[in-house]
């Protein structure tokens, strides 16, 4: 999310493209699944079992779904994110999560400081995948948390969750690698156009993953969006998607080539026209975790620990109790001893 500058420069033509073989990363079935058309609870609980168990494992998840059954889950998931509002409403208490980016160790981290759900209410602001070498586990975890738990998982849409920016960002390469085709790859940014575009906590605390759009005045206007689509490369979703709050006034363009920058006066305009007491987005590396801006009126979340295995960044998730009252928790990056070697590194990053 946070570092593309520029980065539509890089945006790839989509290609089709079906490798044969199988993946080098062991696979092993699932057992028997409970029902046909979909998974069974128990189902559900054992693939989020063996997911947590990837970190005694020291490798990223050891039961990886096969692609038939990837596509099952993505089917179950389309069905939730379907009935959902573009800007879904959530009730605190919630755990508010920025970027994690196939950081899948860190992830677990997080889960391990803030709770695991279904006991903790969690809300997560995009950016599951790319960068990180475990976006496949991370987009796994996520998913079949929100089949499972779908009151108490909130999985809204990042700027990385589209077909144009895996392609060059690590998620398709992972897939094709993995699974040997582009297939599963397919199936998840297919689901990624279900994704709603923003939450509104308890009607007061709106969270796209970026930030505003000189289009959408208010949060109605957002509810009316054709949602349903690949990330356009500019209007009102890829604002959303993209968008930055910046020090000066007003509305500038933006130095990722997407998006607007934003200023103090309109954070207040929208926050006021729209009786939102602060808005909460992610999408920007912050070496403190979170930070907040625009006098208190933006907060940027950031939840990934020294994001790209070397920024050295500490990262933090937000708490918001029943009386919308905030509180953090930091952490760092995983202990290397609960880690598992990637079986390929990513390709090299040209922003940070």
């Amino acid at each position: 999310g946070h570092g593309d500058p520029g980065g539509r420069a890089y945006l790839l033509p989509l290609t089709s493209v079906v490798l044969g073989g199988s993946g080098d990363r062991a696979r092993v079935a699932l057992r028997t699944m409970g029902s046909t058309d979909g998974y069974s609870k128990g189902d559900l609980d054992r693939i989020i079992a063996d997911m947590f168990a990837g970190k005694k494992g020291g490798s990223a998840a050891m039961e990886i779904l096969p692609e038939a059954q990837v596509c099952k889950l993505c089917d179950m998931a389309k069905e939730i994110l379907q009935k959902e509002d573009n800007v879904k409403a959530v009730q605190a208490p919630v755990t508010v999560v920025g970027d994690v980016h196939g950081q899948f160790f860190d992830l677990l981290e997080l889960f391990e400081i803030g709770g695991k759900p279904p006991c903790y209410n969690y809300l997560f602001l995009g950016d599951y995948v790319d960068r990180g070498y475990y976006s496949l586990d991370c987009v796994l975890l996520l998913v079949a948390l929100k089949v499972r738990y779908p009151d108490r998982i909130s999985l809204t849409r990042g700027n990385h969750e589209c077909r144009q920016i895996t392609q060059v960002y690590g998620f398709y390469d992972e897939c094709l690698r993995v699974h040997g085709s582009a297939n599963v790859w397919m199936h998840f940014t297919d689901l990624f156009d279900f994704l709603p575009l923003a939450a509104l906590v308890d009607n007061c605390i709106f969270t796209p993953h970026g930030g505003l759009s000189p289009s959408l005045d208010r949060i109605e206007h957002v509810q009316k969006l054709d949602r349903f689509v690949e990330i356009p490369h500019e209007g009102p979703i890829c604002d959303l998607m993209w968008s930055d709050p910046d020090d000066r006034y007003g509305w500038g363009i933006s130095p990722r080539g997407a998006g607007y920058t934003f200023g103090q006066d309109i954070t207040e305009t929208y926050n006021h026209e729209n009786g939102v007491q602060f808005i909460v987005r992610a999408h920007q590396l912050i070496m403190e975790g979170f930070q907040w801006q625009h006098g208190d009126g933006v907060l940027t979340l950031f939840s990934a620990p020294n994001y790209c295995y070397r920024c050295g960044n500490v990262a933090a998730i937000l708490e918001l109790d029943e009386h919308l009252s905030s509180s953090f928790k930091i952490f760092d990056a995983a202990p290397q001893e609960n880690r598992g070697v990637p079986a390929k590194k990513p390709p090299p990053d040209y922003f940070l």
